[in-house]
């Protein structure tokens, strides 16, 4: 898990072209979805924090997001 807060623009740019980041969440919501997620684009800065696949979100506690993963997030609503 990387904060948005502690990584260069030019860095973050870098790991997403190289696939190195392939989704985006919230740290103080424990939500994570798509990097083109129009949700996660408006959080702020401080907050946001991204991850190299789904595993390791779920691994550090986040669900998936009801807008842009929404068959993922019903699957955990209803478990």
């Amino acid at each position: 898990m990387i904060q948005h807060s502690q990584i260069t623009a030019e860095s973050l740019r870098s790991k997403i072209h190289h696939r190195d980041i392939c989704y985006g969440g919230n740290k103080k919501l424990k939500i994570y979805g798509l990097l083109s997620c129009r949700s996660g684009k408006r959080m702020k800065m401080e907050n946001r924090v991204f991850f190299t696949g789904e595993k390791e979100a779920l691994e550090n506690g986040y669900r998936p997001c009801g807008h842009c993963m929404r068959e993922a997030y019903q699957q955990c609503k209803n478990k």
